[in-house]
């Protein structure tokens, strides 16, 4: 049996997007692309997306063309969610620490307890506003040393694609601002939702957002040896205890050697890809079918119910039972065992 979240919002997520002269064409269209994208099992939207500017008008993109925005500030008062794309232009200038007054007024249109988001030098607009004072947060790699140095409250790390702060997210550059989109709808909504707007958009459904940003690592040689292999084949066994050996030589490569191409291809070190793509499949395992929390960790590599829990908590803070009472109602915490493939 498989379902998705039965606890479906009464009205569409409000999200907001605020830009501002030499916005990115690519950041913005991100968030219509990835938002309204997203539909719950009915085909119902899960999401509105509306653009707004301090002052509506023709706002100057960082192309050779400009874009009409109807929606004022005032638009900004209605959003569950406020999400800043980046703008070279104004970011590291505008901003220079502080709100500038225009961007300030817009910023107190904002109702106490809706979600802020970033993508790339948005940060710096969050940062200005006080929201990233005492938290990680992350930017553009080029852009880091600057948000240190005006904002030294900001525990800055340029080494990662997003970070998920609760209420407050930001992410690295503009591609990263899909793997901040996605990982929103998989927090709202789970993997389900997220999964068909990422294959909808054919971009990878899940990036961790601990991975690190591609920088600045040599392209490998056009039909040089690549780990590809030795992850699908991990993938397809993710119910057997596997070690850096055995993936090592399915690539006929000495284990430090595998390690190093693995981690230049992918940003992370393979034993700690393996726990997330496991943690992944227990996720939706959880959130899609009946099996219960031992047969999960049995089929995804876990082994035992203690091992997942105890790695759930680690990662999203929940347990097992409460994940799939998250995504599928209280009655779901009762599952029964799936029958075998």
């Amino acid at each position: 049996m498989t379902a998705r979240a039965t606890t479906e919002p009464t009205a569409p997520h409000r999200v907001v997007t605020l830009v501002r002269h030499g916005v990115m064409p690519m950041e913005l269209g991100i968030v219509h692309q990835m938002f309204r994208q997203a539909r719950s099992a009915s085909g119902d939207p899960l999401y509105t997306v509306t653009t707004c500017a301090p002052r509506a008008g023709l706002i100057r993109t960082d192309a050779d063309f400009r874009v009409e925005v109807p929606h004022g500030p005032e638009a900004l008062a209605r959003a569950d969610t406020v999400l800043v794309p980046a703008t070279h232009e104004l970011d590291e200038t505008e901003t220079d620490g502080v709100l500038g007054p225009e961007l300030a007024a817009a910023w107190r249109h904002i109702r106490p307890g809706a979600r802020t988001a970033s993508i790339c030098t948005g940060a710096f607009v969050l940062a200005a506003a006080g929201l990233l004072d005492d938290r990680r947060a992350t930017t553009h790699w080029k852009s880091a040393d600057r948000l240190r140095r005006l904002h030294p409250r900001v525990r800055v790390d340029a080494d990662v694609l997003y970070v998920d702060e609760g209420d407050v997210l930001t992410s690295a550059g503009e591609a990263a601002g899909i793997d901040l989109c996605l990982h929103l709808i998989r927090r709202d909504h789970g993997s389900a939702v997220a999964n068909d707007v990422a294959r909808a958009t054919v971009v990878p459904p899940y990036r961790d957002g601990g991975q690190a940003q591609f920088i600045p690592h040599p392209v490998p040689a056009a039909g040089g040896p690549t780990t590809a292999a030795a992850r699908a084949w991990a993938l397809a066994h993710l119910d057997e205890q596997i070690t850096l050996r055995d993936l090592a030589r399915r690539q006929a490569m000495s284990m430090r050697t595998f390690s190093r191409k693995f981690r230049q291809e992918t940003g992370t070190p393979p034993m700690q890809w393996l726990t997330l793509q496991r943690t992944e499949r227990a996720r939706q395992l959880l959130e899609e079918t009946d099996m219960t929390v031992e047969h999960i960790a049995s089929r995804t590599g876990f082994g035992t119910s203690v091992s997942l829990r105890q790695n759930l908590l680690a990662r999203l803070g929940v347990t097992p039972s409460a994940y799939r009472a998250t995504f599928r109602g209280p009655a779901a915490t009762t599952a029964r065992p799936a029958p075998e493939n």
